[in-house]
C-alpha cells in the first residue's frame, strides 16, 4: 500500500505518463486525453508533487494523466 504522501495516481496501474514538450499546457494536454481542456485540474491534481502551479509545467516533465 502507497504512503500518505504518494497520489492516488502514483499508485494506479492505469496511469499514463507523459512527456511534457515546448508549447504544452495542461489544458493542451486534458483535451487530448481527456477530451476536454477543463479536466486539466485532474493531471494537476495528480502530479502536485512534482507541479506547485498549475500554469507552470516545463518540456522534459513527466506527469502522470490519471
Amino acid at each position: 500500500m502507497a504512503d500518505d504522501k504518494t497520489p492516488p495516481a502514483a499508485t494506479n496501474p492505469y496511469t499514463q505518463t507523459y512527456l511534457v514538450v515546448s508549447g504544452d499546457t495542461l489544458s493542451k494536454i486534458a483535451q487530448t486525453y481527456y477530451g476536454d481542456p477543463a479536466l486539466y485540474t485532474k493531471i494537476f491534481q495528480a502530479n502536485r508533487d512534482v507541479l506547485s502551479d498549475p500554469n507552470k509545467i516545463s518540456p522534459g516533465q513527466k506527469l502522470r494523466i490519471p
